[in-house]
């Protein structure tokens, strides 16, 4: 899976730049870490971030968050390490997406 690369908001601003989704990727995670994902396609979409952790022995459920269709865009996160980081790296989220068709996204930090 490919890791999109990390771009940091600063007081200057940033004009994100943004990619075009693929069936799974990951991002690096952080207390300040966010995905943006827009969806210029007829029909909404889900984005799935899947959780490594767990509480009493039990797995915490995936973020599942669905981005509405046309002009939809969603911002999702904090990105926690120790809800999503992978548990063979410690730092990196997989993300997958439902549909990749007319959708980008930005890896953020601020």
């Amino acid at each position: 899976m490919p890791l999109l690369a990390q771009q940091p908001i600063s007081r200057a601003g940033l004009s994100p730049s943004y990619s075009a989704a693929v069936a799974s990727t990951t991002v690096l995670t952080g207390d300040r870490a966010f995905l943006h994902v827009k969806n210029a396609a007829g029909a909404p979409m889900t984005v799935t971030v899947t959780s490594t952790a767990t509480q009493d022995g039990q797995p915490v459920a995936d973020l599942v968050v669905t981005v509405p269709a046309t002009n939809g865009d969603k911002m999702i996160g904090p990105l926690i390490p120790r809800l999503f980081a992978s548990l063979a790296d410690g730092v990196s989220a997989s993300i997958t997406y439902s549909s990749t068709t007319s959708v980008t996204v930005a890896s953020l930090v601020i």
